[in-house]
């Protein structure tokens, strides 16, 4: 019986985060109702308000969970895996709308009162790990602080990401990101690694 109302609360909390995900990302913060949200969940408010406290509860939820589904590259680890990853990335915020009303929210946030840092340190941590990876294998130069550019590239791509929604619906995503890595690249890697680096459709590391 308990593990019946467990599994049940379970299901009810995944059911609110995706419906509060679909609503934020329709609407932003401002824009979303607790009532749209628990209408979209099929939901009551007594849930909402039990596994989140608030409307600024369940956004925080779906701010710091927004990674919480996205698919891991294959291959190879260290910068090739990074640039995979960042640009499979790029691919889900078109797709996914945790990822992308999370990411919202993230840039958002200072406009409805919040100032949670948690979904970026979530992901200058994720980079960083590669980063350590891409250093022990050699492909860094000589210097490079994983950490340190970790942060420049959570900063770089909220921005870069930022800038695509606005203009193009995220449609040109990946190509910004490519230019991304383009212009990091000659800054962080041995220019040995970075000849054998690839970018999807965009070709090898040279831009070529």
């Amino acid at each position: 019986m308990a593990q019946a109302q467990q599994e049940r609360a379970v299901r009810t909390r995944a059911a609110l985060i995706r419906a509060a995900a679909e609503e934020f990302d329709l609407a932003g913060y401002a824009g979303t109702s607790t009532t749209k949200i628990i209408k979209r969940a099929g939901s009551t408010m007594g849930a909402l308000y039990f596994h989140f406290g608030s409307k600024e509860g369940v956004a925080r939820a779906v701010m710091n969970e927004q990674g919480a589904d996205l698919p891991e590259p294959a291959g190879r680890s260290g910068l090739q895996h990074l640039i995979d990853f960042t640009l499979e990335l790029a691919r889900e915020l078109r797709s996914n709308v945790l990822l992308r009303a999370g990411v919202r929210l993230a840039v958002e946030q200072g406009a409805f009162g919040i100032q949670d840092d948690t979904a970026y340190q979530l992901w200058i941590t994720r980079f960083k790990e590669e980063l350590i990876v891409a250093d022990a294998l050699g492909e860094l130069r000589e210097g490079v602080d994983p950490a340190g550019f970790a942060r420049v590239l959570v900063g770089a791509y909220s921005g870069t990401q930022l800038l695509s929604r606005i203009s193009a619906g995220h449609e040109d995503l990946q190509d910004r990101i490519a230019d991304l890595w383009r212009y990091f690249l000659p800054a962080i890697a041995r220019p040995e690694v970075i000849e054998k680096l690839e970018f999807g459709t965009r070709g090898p590391g040279t831009g070529r």
